[in-house]
């Protein structure tokens, strides 16, 4: 079991030290979740003083940071000029939209992996923490949206080192988080190390947030995948995404989702009317369905992707599912592609 964040001390002898940096196009959601439970949780009064914690926001020099809504935030130090910090938070953002973390940002991240700072990334803020090299032999959560952007990214990572069905990871000084809401999830975990649990549930009412969710809660599924209530059913659909391309046994993916067989077998039937074997297989056809439509892969390459054996294997399953071959299901979605393409260009 990996080691958690140490216990918090009796008594707080000084503000908690937060230094947030934030990367070009970061999630505003992200950021500002995380930061504003920490606002809430530090002062008493509806005053927002740095009392029980402390928050910083760190850049290479003091020009804005734009948000990928277009909001911006100026950095309040450089690094030159941050000083130390308990934890060092990394929200990330976009990954197609310019340029990520600089130099300097991996350089800073990199001094701060050699103290005894706690090391977070928010997002894709993860991305900037393996560009660092301070992830060897850490797990990290990424999100299911993001995770073969990882795989391709960071090809050294062994991929049993990736959790996509997870809110958040806590691994000894590394903390990753998928984004979004969860952000204020990690915050509240990482504050119940340190302060009583009314303080921190004090500032998750005025969010409006009734409970925080637990690092092993589920990441909401992926859209297209039919829609399942119980967590372990939909944490065994998102595992199942994750490894499209070398499928897992249904002994190791019960064994993931902390169950027996025969009772995610139970569950899965009373969530989606089939068995954990067909509903993978329906995962794997639609993925090879879609990459047909959208790239011009080879089906050999696609066969080999989605976890099937080879392109006779694929083109089986395929016209038992589609009712036609991988060939021609996409030489139709082809034609269709093209037909909309004229009419469009005909209305111009």
């Amino acid at each position: 079991m990996p080691h958690l964040i140490a216990p918090p001390h009796p008594e707080q002898t000084r503000p908690l030290r937060f230094g947030i940096v934030l990367l070009p196009n970061f999630t505003l959601t992200a950021f500002s979740g995380f930061v504003d439970l920490l606002r809430l949780a530090s002062d008493d009064a509806d005053m927002s003083r740095p009392v029980r914690c402390s928050w910083t926001i760190l850049a290479e020099s003091l020009a804005p940071i734009r948000a990928s809504c277009g909001i911006q935030v100026t950095p309040w130090v450089t690094f030159d000029d941050a000083g130390e910090f308990d934890y060092l938070v990394v929200v990330g953002g976009l990954l197609h939209s310019g340029p990520t973390a600089s130099d300097a940002t991996l350089r800073f991240i990199r001094a701060a992996a050699a103290t005894s700072a706690t090391l977070i990334g928010i997002c894709t803020g993860a991305f900037a923490l393996a560009r660092a090299g301070v992830m060897e032999e850490h797990r990290i959560c990424v999100s299911w949206f993001h995770y073969w952007d990882f795989v391709e990214r960071f090809p050294a990572i062994p991929e049993s080192n990736l959790i996509a069905d997870r809110l958040f990871v806590i691994d000894r000084r590394r903390i990753t988080c998928s984004g979004g809401r969860a952000s204020i999830d990690v915050a509240a975990a990482i504050l119940l190390r340190h302060f009583d649990a009314s303080i921190v549930q004090k500032a998750q009412r005025i969010l409006i947030v009734d409970d925080a969710q637990r690092g092993n809660a589920p990441q909401p599924y992926p859209p297209g995948l039919d829609p399942a209530a119980h967590p372990k059913v939909r944490r065994a659909i998102l595992i199942m995404e994750q490894h499209i391309g070398n499928p897992l046994s249904l002994t190791e993916l019960a064994r993931r989702v902390d169950t027996s067989v025969r009772q995610l077998e139970r569950l899965f039937f009373s969530e989606t009317g089939t068995s954990p074997n067909v509903y993978g297989r329906q995962i794997r056809l639609r993925t090879a369905a879609w990459m047909l439509s959208a790239s011009d892969r080879t089906v050999s390459d696609i066969a080999m992707s989605c976890g099937f054996s080879d392109s006779s294997h694929l083109g089986r399953e395929f016209r038992k599912a589609f009712d036609q071959t991988p060939g021609a299901y996409r030489s139709a979605r082809s034609h269709a592609h093209a037909d909309a393409h004229e009419a469009v260009a005909a209305v111009a």
